[in-house]
C-alpha cells in the first residue's frame, strides 16, 4: 500500500473537474425533483392519487420502482429519483475506478509508477478510495440539499446513503472486473453488463411483485431502504459489506495475475488476416462487432420487457372512471399504451445514443493506443479511416434500436394477438429515434476532430439530453431549454402520422457535425489536439 495517498492526490487532481460534475448532476437531479414535486403536488390528496395510479401500473413500477409513501413529498421524490440517480452513481464509480486502474495498466503508466517505491496494491487502492470518497461526499450533499428543503433529516440521510451505497457496490464491481481482462473497454463493458442485469432484476421484481428478484439487485436495495417511509437502516450495512467483499475479492485476484494482463487470457490471433480484412471498413467491423452484438442482445431483452408490460398500462383506467372518460376521448386505453410505448422508445433512443458515442469515440481509442498511425501510414486516407468507424456507429445504432423495437412489438403483439403487425409498428417507432441518436455521433465526431482531449464532453452531452428529457417537464423548464436536446424534436410514431420535417432537420444537423469533424481531423496532427 506504499504510495497510496500520493496516488490518491494525483487522481484527485486528474479528476478535479470530472468528479465534481458527476456529483453536481446527481445531487441537482434529486434536489430539483423534490422541489418540482412539492410545487406540482402541494396537497397530500394529489400525491396519494398519484401513488394509486403508479401502484396500478406494473409498467411504471418497472421503470422507477414502487412508491412506499405517496402522501409525502419525500416519498414521491424517492420513487421518482432513486433508480435514476443510483444508476448515475454506479456509472460514476465504474468509470472512475476503471480509469485509474485498468486504463493505467493498458497504457503502461502503471508499470512506470510501479518501478518507483510504490506498493502493488497502491494503484487500485487509490482508485477505490477516490470512488468511495466521491460517493460519501455525494451522500452528504444529497442529505443537506433535501433537509434544506424542509424534508425530514432521517429520510434525507437514508436517501443519500442509498444512492451512495449503490455507487460503493459498483466501485467493487468495477475493481473486480478490472482484474479479469487486459483492456479497459472490456472491463467497462462487463461492469456495465452487471449494471444492466441489476436494472432488469429490479424492474422485473417490481413489475411482477416478486420481491426475491428485486432483492437480488443493488438497485432494488436502494429502493427498499425506504427513504422517507419507515427507513430500513440495516440495508446500509448490506451495501457496505457487499462493496467491501467485492473489493477484497479483487485484491485477492490481483495477486494471481501479472501487471498489464488479466485473469482471462487474451486469445492469440491467427498468423494471417482473412482476405475480407483488407479495407478500413472491414477492420472497423472486426473491432466493433462484439460491442454491437452485446448492445443488440441487451436492447432485445429490454424490448421484450417493455412490450410484455405495455398492456398493463391500459389497466390503469379500470378503477378510475374520470381517467377512463378522458382516455375514451383520446382513443381509449390504447392511447395510454401507445404513449407508454412511445416514451420507452424515446428511452431506448437515449441509450442507443450511448452506443453511438462509444462507437464513434473508438477513433480516439485507436489513436491514443497508437494503433491508428500504422494504418494511416499506408495508402489509407484519414477520411476513409474515420468514415469506416462512423459507418459502424451510425449503422450499429440503427441495428440496436431495431432490435429493441422489434422485440417490444412482438411481445406486445402476443398479448393482443397481433405479433406481426405490432412488430412492424414498433420497429418503425424505434427507427424514428435514429436521427436524434446520430446527432450524438456527430457531436462526438466534431469533438474528436476539433478537441480530441475533450471528447468526454460527448458523454456530458448525452447526460444533459437525458436529464432534459426525463426531468424537463417535471422541472417546468422553458421550451427553448428542452428543445436543446435532439430527442425533443423526435415525433411520436404511434397513434398519429409522423412529421418528417424534424427528422430531416436532425439529419441535416448530423451531416454538418460529421463533415466538420472529418474536416478538422484532416487538418490536425495525429495524437495532437
Amino acid at each position: 500500500m506504499t504510495g497510496t495517498l500520493t496516488l490518491l492526490r494525483l487522481a484527485l487532481r486528474r479528476d478535479r473537474i470530472l468528479l465534481p460534475a458527476w456529483i453536481t448532476v446527481i445531487v441537482g437531479v434529486i434536489a430539483a425533483s423534490a422541489a418540482a414535486i412539492a410545487e406540482l403536488y402541494p396537497h397530500a390528496g394529489q400525491r396519494i392519487a398519484l401513488g394509486v395510479t403508479i401502484g396500478a401500473a406494473p409498467a411504471l413500477q418497472a421503470l422507477t420502482g414502487p412508491v412506499f409513501d405517496a402522501a409525502s413529498v419525500g416519498g414521491l421524490t424517492a420513487w421518482r429519483a432513486t433508480t435514476m440517480t443510483s444508476v448515475l452513481a454506479a456509472l460514476m464509480s465504474m468509470l472512475t475506478v476503471t480509469r485509474h486502474t485498468r486504463a493505467e495498466e493498458e497504457t503502461g503508466r502503471a508499470e512506470l509508477i510501479g518501478a518507483c517505491a510504490v506498493g502493488r496494491q497502491a494503484v487500485p487502492a487509490a482508485a477505490v478510495l477516490l470512488a468511495a470518497g466521491a460517493n460519501m461526499l455525494m451522500a452528504l450533499l444529497i442529505t443537506v440539499s433535501l433537509a434544506g428543503q424542509g424534508l425530514p433529516l432521517p429520510g434525507a440521510l437514508a436517501f443519500g446513503l442509498a444512492v451512495g451505497g449503490t455507487g460503493w457496490v459498483f466501485t467493487g464491481v468495477a475493481v473486480l472486473t478490472a482484474q479479469l481482462t487486459a483492456h479497459a473497454r472490456t472491463a467497462n463493458a462487463i461492469a456495465a453488463a452487471v449494471l444492466g442485469v441489476a436494472f432488469l432484476l429490479r424492474a422485473l421484481g417490481d413489475a411482477a411483485k416478486v420481491e426475491t428478484l428485486a432483492w437480488m439487485s443493488p438497485l432494488g436495495w436502494a429502493q427498499r431502504v425506504r427513504a422517507f417511509a419507515d427507513e430500513r437502516w440495516w440495508l446500509i450495512t448490506l451495501f457496505a459489506v457487499a462493496g467491501a467483499a467485492l473489493v477484497a475479492g479483487a485484491a485477492l485476484l490481483a495477486r494471481r495475475r501479472d501487471l498489464g494482463s488479466g485473469l482471462v487470457p487474451a486469445r492469440p490471433g491467427v498468423p494471417d488476416a482473412a482476405p475480407y480484412l483488407r479495407s478500413p471498413m472491414a477492420l472497423a467491423w472486426r473491432l466493433q462487432r462484439g460491442s454491437l452484438l452485446g448492445w443488440s442482445v441487451g436492447f432485445a431483452v429490454v424490448g421484450l420487457l417493455f412490450g410484455a408490460l405495455a398492456h398493463s398500462v391500459g389497466d390503469i383506467a379500470g378503477d378510475n372512471p374520470q381517467l377512463a372518460a378522458i382516455l375514451a376521448a383520446m382513443g381509449g386505453a390504447g392511447a395510454l399504451t401507445d404513449t407508454f410505448l412511445s416514451a420507452e422508445m424515446g428511452l431506448l433512443g437515449l441509450v442507443a445514443g450511448a452506443y453511438a458515442v462509444q462507437a464513434t469515440l473508438r477513433l480516439r481509442d485507436e489513436e491514443s493506443a497508437l494503433r491508428a498511425e500504422p494504418v494511416l501510414a499506408t495508402a489509407v486516407a484519414r477520411r476513409r479511416w474515420s468514415l469506416s468507424h462512423l459507418g459502424a456507429a451510425l449503422g450499429g445504432s440503427a441495428v440496436v434500436l431495431a432490435a429493441g423495437g422489434l422485440t417490444a412489438g412482438i411481445a406486445h403483439g402476443f398479448r393482443i394477438d397481433e405479433p406481426v403487425g405490432q412488430g412492424v409498428r414498433m420497429l418503425g417507432a424505434a427507427l424514428v429515434q435514429v436521427p436524434a441518436t446520430w446527432t450524438l455521433a456527430g457531436i462526438a465526431m466534431l469533438l474528436f476532430g476539433l478537441l480530441p482531449r475533450l471528447t468526454v464532453l460527448a458523454w456530458a452531452a448525452l447526460v444533459a439530453f437525458a436529464l432534459l428529457g426525463q426531468l424537463g417537464e417535471l422541472l417546468q423548464l422553458d421550451d427553448w431549454v428542452r428543445n436543446l436536446s435532439p430527442f425533443a424534436h423526435v415525433p411520436r410514431a404511434l397513434g398519429q402520422p409522423v412529421d418528417a420535417g424534424p427528422l430531416l432537420w436532425l439529419g441535416f444537423v448530423t451531416a454538418v457535425l460529421l463533415l466538420a469533424g472529418t474536416a478538422t481531423f484532416q487538418r490536425r496532427d495525429v495524437q495532437g489536439g
